[in-house]
This record gives C-alpha cells, sequence and structure tokens, in this order.
C-alpha cells in the first residue's frame, strides 16, 4: 500500500514541480521494489501461457526455485538387498496364496474361509505392488537361481529348488493337499503361521541389513507387512489353540 501511494505521488501532475532534489533516487528504489513485486505473477503467466512451472522448495534458509519444464523426477537409489528383499517377498507371497487356493474343497470352517479370502486379497495385492515397484526400477521380479542360493532359501516348494524363510517343504504342501476337515484347518493353521513367521524373518533381515530399507515405500510396505503378519498369527494361533 506505501509503495502504490508513493507511485501515485511521483507521478502526480500536481506534486510535480514539489519534487524534492532526492526524487530521483526514490523514484528508482520504488520502480525496482514494484517490478519484484511483478516478478511474483510470472509463474501464474507462465502456467496461463500453457508453459508448465515446476518449483522446488528450498531447504530452510534458502531460496525456492524455479525449474525448467523438461525436469522429470527421479527415484530414490536403492540397494540390491532391497531388490533381494522384494523378489523372495512376490515368491513368499505366492506360496500363501497357493496354499488358500487348497481351502475350497477341504474345509467347511466359515472362520478360517473368511481368514482365507483376507490373506489371499491382501497378498495378492501386495505380490502387485511389489511387481510394480520392481519393474518401475528396471529389475527383474522373479530372483535367479544365483541369488537365491545366496539368499535365506533352504529347501524346496512345488518343484522349485529354493524357498524363502518359512515357506512350506513340498512334503508339507503335500500332505496339505491331501488332507481335508478337522486335519485340513490344523495343517492350514500351523502351516501358515510358520510361513507368517519366516516374512517376519525377512522383514527383520532387511532392517538390519546397513543401507537396506531406506526408500520411502519399501519402508512403509515391509513395516506393514511385519505388522499385519504379526495380527495374523495371533488370530491363528488362537484358532489352532480351539483345536488342540
Amino acid at each position: 500500500m506505501l509503495m502504490w501511494c508513493e507511485m501515485r505521488y511521483l507521478f502526480s501532475t500536481e506534486s510535480e514541480s514539489k519534487l524534492p532534489e532526492v526524487v530521483p533516487m526514490r523514484l528508482l528504489r520504488v520502480a525496482i521494489g514494484f517490478l519484484s513485486f511483478l516478478t511474483l505473477f510470472l509463474p501464474i503467466s507462465a502456467q496461463q501461457a500453457g508453459q508448465p512451472v515446476i518449483v522446488r522448495p528450498g531447504a530452510p534458509g534458502q531460496e525456492t526455485r524455479l525449474l525448467p519444464s523438461t525436469t522429470r523426477a527421479t527415484l530414490p537409489s536403492i540397494s540390491s538387498k532391497d531388490v533381494e528383499f522384494v523378489q523372495g517377498m512376490i515368491m513368499h507371497h505366492a506360496q500363501a496364496v497357493e496354499m488358500v487356493a487348497l481351502m475350497g474343497s477341504r474345509t467347511e470352517n466359515r472362520e478360517l474361509l473368511l481368514l482365507g479370502a483376507r490373506i489371499r486379497q491382501s497378498q495378492s495385492d501386495e505380490i502387485s505392488f511389489m511387481k510394480r515397484w520392481l519393474s518401475s526400477r528396471g529389475e527383474a521380479t522373479e530372483m535367479s537361481m544365483t541369488e537365491m542360493s545366496g539368499s535365506h532359501s533352504h529347501g524346496s516348494h512345488s518343484g522349485s529348488a529354493m524357498t524363502m524363510p518359512g515357506m512350506l517343504s513340498t512334503r508339507q504342501m503335500s500332505e496339505l493337499a491331501k488332507a481335508k476337515g478337522k486335519d485340513f484347518d490344523r495343517l492350514f493353521l500351523s502351516g501358515m503361521i510358520q510361513h507368517h513367521e519366516g516374512a517376519l524373518v525377512m522383514v527383520k533381515d532387511l532392517f538390519d541389513t546397513a543401507g537396506a530399507g531406506q526408500d520411502a515405500e519399501l519402508f512403509n510396505f515391509a513395516s506393514d507387512v511385519d505388522s499385519g503378519q504379526r495380527a495374523e498369527i495371533k488370530i491363528m494361533q488362537t484358532m489352532l489353540g480351539k483345536k488342540n
């Protein structure tokens, strides 16, 4: 408001003859301030002209910067352990979905069926997320045999030579497929508890590895896996206790 009043005064025809000698310097200061004020609207003008504006906020004490419209976002760097964890968890989740698929003709336990549907939905969604996470970073969605041999692999699953912690062996999966009724319920619950506990081992190993788990998306995902699987383990332990 003061700047506007000064501009009106300086450019008024009535006061022209009364300007003191100091006016030229004063006029210069006001003009510079006015031009600085106008530059605040340049980003808006650029947007109106169809030119995208990218603003990068400055750190505390630093100025905000306008970036070229050609600027592209870059994903944060990841470690080899991050990739190994996600690839291994895809394999891990896939077996849980396979276990749930056996329930249809083998149990009529409504509580168990509801739990299975929850596990199938959540882990299928997480598999989709993990594949997108890997693909967006140019990584393979499956772990190579060389990588598996250097991981926590310890047995076999459905013909695969290696598995992740907690995954059921070929023998265990065969026993589960042959069981029915209460026997199936018992084997499923004990097997899925083992399976979930293996996922907790994988999450712990990720966070215990220096430099791993720093990616924000991966950190949130792994934390959700940990809390979700712990909650389901408690539910299954309670259900298994009712059958003993």
